[in-house]
């Protein structure tokens, strides 16, 4: 058989990094009988792909109508790194004994790369493939993925820190008699927040009309544009939703304050900064609900996800329950001191730690969009380490959630 195993280990315990950290690990290889190679390939790879069909009628020669599928395609290179961890192209080959053999690695990562982004037509995806370069016979690979971070700091956006308010007034016409209006209005106390947070939502609601309002509901959306270059300016929207909740009923005549909580799982930060092909926002999307013949109320208040908090908040000191369940090796161990400060992992040289220290580090968290990881590179011979799906880890903060207004009963 020959291989037995192969284990990709890096200094970061949850295999994430932010644009411009290094990449340190090791590479180990069990082989059970001895291994003929030329020799041990690594290979860095950072680069945005979006894919979809789509079918249209086209008219042919003969005047007929025909159904035709257009596959459409988009594609960004950040950065290839490669080179040999053993021997070399040119080199002869050797022979490797039964047993373990380690071989560590360094990367840099370029400073400007976009965030790590599984979607449903595409993705910004980080991977690592260490290849066995085999005289004579096919390469085996094996390939994992990582995530990068690109750090949105709220605290350079003065417009995010700005309370907002969303207006929405309706008048309603019945049998001829018009009636008082319906206003609903819906407060944020400001438009940045980091994953982890809750968004504090204030409603009031003053129905002066004869039509009862049945529900006002309340949607955080993910929105994703995903562009093609062949052909070029194409695009495909999706709008995710990733938490909902509603209050109500307010009849006619009555009114009514609500105060509710929602919470932002782990995502993505907006815009996926430095990528040309996948667009990404979110808003809080407001629908009032109204009984009868009556076209109901929407709006939205644009939210932007940062991955560095307002440094007025107060996160929750970190929960040791928590930890990372992965080993650290004894690479990232002689790193703990570096931990801490609003950016997390390894930055003592950021101005995140500098400039906000009292902010403690996040939490890095899965997300539960997930993608697969083998690509058109890969074949029958490429061996994924892990899972064969990834989903990216994004910072996540622990909030005291005294800070926030109580919930309506």
């Amino acid at each position: 058989m020959g291989l037995k195993g192969c284990e990709v280990q890096l200094d970061n315990p949850w295999n994430t990094y932010y644009a411009g950290q290094t990449i340190n690990g090791q590479a180990n290889f069990t082989f059970d009988s001895p291994k003929k190679v030329r020799g041990i390939i690594i290979r860095f790879l950072g680069e945005a792909n979006t894919e979809w069909t789509e079918e249209r009628n086209v008219t042919t020669s003969e005047g007929k109508t025909e159904n035709e599928i257009t596959n459409l395609k988009g594609h960004e290179e950040y950065f290839k790194i490669q080179y040999y961890l053993l021997g070399g192209k040119n080199s002869s080959e050797t022979e490797l004994p039964p047993g373990t053999h380690t071989y560590p690695f360094t990367c840099a990562l370029p400073p400007t790369l976009p965030s790590s982004f599984e979607g449903e037509f595409g993705h910004v995806r980080y991977t690592i493939k260490v290849t066995l370069d085999r005289p004579w016979k096919f390469d085996q690979d094996m390939k994992m993925a990582f995530t990068v971070i690109a750090p949105v700091d709220l605290n350079l956006n003065p417009r995010v820190k700005e309370p907002s308010k969303l207006e929405l007034e309706k008048a309603f016409c019945c049998f001829c008699c018009r009636s008082g209006p319906l206003a609903v209005i819906t407060r944020l106390p400001q438009t940045g927040y980091v994953s982890g947070q809750t968004l504090p939502i204030t409603c009031e609601v003053d129905n002066s009309s004869n039509v009862n309002l049945t529900a006002v509901k309340f949607e955080l959306r993910k929105l994703v544009t995903f562009h093609t270059n062949q052909p070029r300016s194409e695009k495909r929207e999706t709008k995710v939703i990733i938490a909902q909740l509603s209050v109500g009923p307010v009849n006619g005549g009555d009114s009514h304050t609500y105060t509710q909580q929602m919470e932002i799982p782990a995502l993505p930060p907006t815009n996926l900064l430095n990528c040309g092909i996948i667009a990404l926002d979110y808003d809080l999307h407001v629908e009032c609900d109204v009984s009868g013949p009556h076209r109901n109320l929407t709006g939205k208040i644009p939210i932007t996800l940062g991955t560095i908090p307002l440094a007025s908040l107060r996160p929750q000191a970190e929960d040791p329950s928590l930890a990372p369940t992965q080993p650290v090796s004894p690479a990232s161990a002689s790193g703990d001191a570096n931990l801490g400060g609003a950016l997390g992992w390894n930055v003592a040289d950021s101005a995140g730690g500098a400039l906000y220290p009292n902010i403690p580090p996040p939490q890095f968290v899965e997300t539960e969009y997930r993608g697969a990881i083998a690509g058109k590179d890969d074949n029958e011979h490429t061996q994924i380490i892990g899972d064969n799906t990834f989903a990216p880890r994004y910072p996540t903060f622990q909030f005291n959630n005294a800070t926030a207004p109580p919930k309506s009963p």
